[in-house]
């Protein structure tokens, strides 16, 4: 049954919001986009709401007492209200406007982690996670003496809880992890890990890039300290992220950046740190980009969450099953329950070639590391494929997929 207040998910009808889905490339090709896992694409109403502000109410927010930066004070405000709800946190204050997950994982890594991590400490990752949540630990321990320590995988593609209980001690300070693998599509089952990081001490940041646009995020549930995402994932524009932390640890930790607005004043001698969430957001914040997500969110909100990660599971289940004929093809990952990613190469092709044959007949799909080079190197290959998934595909883009890629196999071969 469907929730009261929520439109049925028909992708049908959800297309006919995506303008740039509607057209034919390289000589009447369909386009059929299967790299939302990179980027997503946006719906009429996420462009015109920024159009409007940049048209009608665009003025830098919390500094000018006229009516455009009122207007778009008060639009940008909302958006961090939108965000909270959207996330569950338990306060607006906890959510921190950044230009995407890089930056706001860099962010806890300076603020948080240069106060709390030194020499002889242990950063706990895992072997799936994105350059972005390993490249600035890495450059945290190179600081402060710390040690990164690694968690791999199942033979399923699972993390391996059972080492990644044994990994933790009193040394561990940071765990970071993301929620979904952006190759495999394994999802992790963060409150668990949560509670376990909690009993030694540690700290959680999680990279949930790939788990907020596709599924029910609860921050609270997880109870994770630090949570980030990007917009440009979850039909927003780019240029536009979250970090989510907890008040009291937020409110502990130094500015990252400073400058305009992270200031409630400043003398020759110094300067007094401004309230949350104004001490992380220096200098003139993505305006536009902040009204463009919140847009976004009310996009989403038509539907119920659960219903487009089903529809995700359906289509890379079907995926799965089709290309599981074609010989020498491997997928990557669970095979079960999954998010809606699925990386896979074949044997004796190159990654690349496939991408670019696909791409002639329409398909866009991912090909190369995907920002994950240890987690390659631990499966013992170079680059795969990536074909993802969002509440815009069809039954129809999985079928004219897996044909166009048995004919460019055939090619190649």
């Amino acid at each position: 049954m469907n929730p009261v207040g929520k439109t049925k998910l028909d992708p049908a009808v959800i297309r006919t919001d995506f303008p740039i889905l509607q057209q034919e490339i390289y000589k009447q090709k369909p386009l059929v986009y299967l790299d939302s896992g990179a980027s997503t694409q946006r719906p009429r109403c996420v462009t015109q709401v920024m159009i409007d502000c940049y048209e009608k109410t665009y003025a830098n927010v919390h500094r000018g007492i006229h009516y455009l930066s009122e207007q778009s004070s008060q639009h940008y405000e909302e958006s961090r209200k939108k965000v909270a709800a959207f996330i569950g946190a338990g306060n607006e204050n906890e959510v921190i406007f950044t230009s995407g997950t890089t930056a706001s994982i860099n962010l806890v890594a300076h603020s948080w982690g240069q106060q709390h991590i030194g020499e002889g400490d242990e950063i706990l990752l895992t072997i799936m996670e994105h350059h972005s949540n390993i490249v600035p630990w890495q450059q945290l321990a190179s600081r402060t003496g710390a040690q990164i320590k690694w968690v791999g995988l199942d033979s399923q593609g699972n993390l391996d809880l059972e080492q990644f209980q044994a990994s933790l001690n009193s040394k561990t300070k940071m765990v970071a992890i993301c929620a979904v693998s952006n190759v495999l599509g394994t999802i992790n089952p963060i409150a668990e890990i949560v509670r376990m990081s909690h009993e030694v001490g540690a700290v959680v940041c999680v990279d949930a890039a790939q788990h907020v646009p596709h599924d029910e995020t609860s921050v609270g549930q997880w109870d994770a300290d630090f949570v980030t995402f990007s917009g440009h994932k979850m039909l927003g524009p780019s240029g536009i992220g979250v970090l989510y932390g907890k008040l009291k640890l937020l409110e502990s930790m130094p500015p990252f950046l400073g400058g305009g607005s992270m200031i409630s004043a400043v003398t020759k001698e110094g300067f007094v740190v401004g309230e949350l969430p104004a001490k992380f957001e220096a200098g003139t914040p993505p305006i536009a980009q902040a009204i463009g997500l919140g847009a976004a969110i009310d996009y989403l909100r038509q539907y119920q969450m659960e219903q487009i990660f089903d529809w995700e599971l359906e289509l890379a289940q079907m995926t799965i099953a089709r290309l599981q004929e074609i010989e020498g093809l491997h997928v990557l990952g669970p095979m079960d329950r999954r998010a809606g990613i699925v990386s896979f190469h074949i044997d004796g092709l190159s990654t690349q070639d496939i991408s670019l044959f696909l791409d002639r007949q329409g398909v866009a799909i991912r090909a190369g590391h995907h920002c994950a080079m240890p987690l390659h190197d631990e499966l013992g290959i170079r680059n795969s494929c990536r074909a993802s998934f969002y509440l815009y595909n069809t039954k129809d883009d999985v079928d004219y997929f897996v044909q166009a890629l048995v004919g460019v196999v055939e090619k190649l071969r």
